[in-house]
């Protein structure tokens, strides 16, 4: 199986870079985990945030391949407990080859994006920076794993 994470963003801070780092090489090598950084839509002055979440989402599309299951992280989604992500985990792996986690940017994703998504997560009810929640979906995704496979690592 392999998991893209599609992230529209800027440059990372190096406190993120490392973090998400150090999660990636924890990961075992059956999940194929993958970054994609989609950067920002230029903000021009006389562009809406519609606009580009829509030049965004255009971008995002050409990094999806057919088939694949696509998970958007929205606010509005579905909260899940580590033990659900976990459980999600062991479904991706059992049904699906391809898995594309989406996070939009500061604008949030598309309405034509969040309805090809045949899933949405939220991480919380919290605001977050965005290079937070690609940090905080990479450690749940790791904690998933090792739920998986019953690994000390999560404890309840």
């Amino acid at each position: 199986m392999q998991i893209q994470i599609v992230n529209v963003a800027q440059k990372m801070p190096a406190w993120v870079d490392a973090g998400c780092a150090d999660y990636l090489k924890r990961m075992p090598r059956e999940l194929g985990l993958n970054l994609i950084t989609i950067p920002l839509a230029a903000s021009a002055s006389r562009q809406s945030a519609e606009q580009r979440r829509t030049r965004e989402a255009e971008s995002i599309r050409a990094k999806l391949r057919a088939g694949s299951l696509n998970i958007a992280l929205d606010d509005k989604g579905k909260a899940w407990t580590s033990a659900d992500w976990s459980t999600q985990l062991q479904r991706w792996m059992a049904e699906f080859t391809h898995i594309n986690l989406i996070i939009g940017g500061p604008d949030g994703l598309a309405p034509e994006c969040l309805e090809s998504c045949q899933q949405r997560v939220s991480l919380g009810r919290m605001t977050m920076p965005h290079a937070l929640v690609r940090l905080v979906l990479l450690e749940q995704l790791y904690r998933a794993w090792t739920i998986y496979q019953g690994h000390p690592y999560h404890r309840e």
